[in-house]
Parts: C-alpha cells; structure tokens; sequence
C-alpha cells in the first residue's frame, strides 16, 4: 500500500488540494506536519484537504477631495485654460468654459481625485504659475461625505 503525505506549509494553502506524493516518513513518525487518510480502500491513493478561504476585507474606498481654482485678476485667461489642459487633460472647449466659470464665479471645481492626486496637482498648477510669474493659486478640499 501506498503512502502519501503533505508537502510543509500545503495546508496553509487556502484552497482545495489533491495530491499524490511518495511518502516522505515513515508510518511511525511521531509529531510532524499535516496528515490525512484514505476513507476507504478505493481511495487509498489519494486524499483531499480542504481548508476555507478567509473571506476578503471590505475595503472602504479613498475619500475625494477637489482641487478648486481660484480667480485673480492678473493672469490672462489663455494661460488658465493651458493650465487646465495640460495638468487636467482637458480639451480646449471644456478648459474654456471651466475658465469663464473661474472667471465669473471667483472659483470653480476643476476635478475630483482621491487624497494624493489632489495635492499633486494642485501643487503643480501653484509651482507652474509662479515659475512663469502669475499669481494663478488652486486648492484642495475635501469633498461632503455622502
């Protein structure tokens, strides 16, 4: 009769296995890792371990946060909408309403992005127009929690 044994750590696979392995020990072992039986002398080749996945945590998504532009009175209003295009990826309809939005409003949403994207953006829109000497200023908000 044919002996078979897990593999180490086998059982702590998770999922169902059926394995054909030459025993490794002897039937005299004592102690040592997992084991099983064959039910019945038809099945004495095989056997099968089965241990339940742990379910998968619930993972709550980012909070949002919104990068608002501000208006000011300097900085012309095609360079807006070449900041709107080139860290938003707008196209050059949509960065020009969004900048008479700005314009007539004082400020506007300019985009929705978890945590890091906001600030990264925001950052980089302020670092832009002041290396080309506009005071052009965006912040970041946290969106209402619904």
């Amino acid at each position: 009769m044919r002996r078979y044994r897990l593999w180490p750590g086998q059982a702590d696979l998770g999922w169902i296995v059926r394995a054909r392995l030459p025993c490794l020990v002897s039937s005299d072992h004592a102690g040592g890792g997992p084991r099983a039986s064959a039910a019945s002398d038809d099945d004495a080749d095989s056997f099968t371990v089965v241990k339940e996945r742990p379910a998968d945590p619930q993972v709550k998504p980012p909070p949002l946060f919104k990068v608002i532009l501000l208006n000011d009175d300097y900085t012309p209003q095609e360079f807006v909408v070449h900041v709107l295009m080139r860290f938003f990826f707008m196209d050059y309809d949509k960065a020009e309403r969004l900048m008479l939005l700005v314009h007539t409003t004082g400020s506007a949403v300019i985009g929705i992005f978890p945590r890091d994207i906001a600030e990264t953006k925001s950052e980089q829109v302020n670092q832009y127009a002041q290396e080309h000497n506009y005071p052009l200023k965006s912040a970041v908000e946290e969106t209402d929690a619904d």
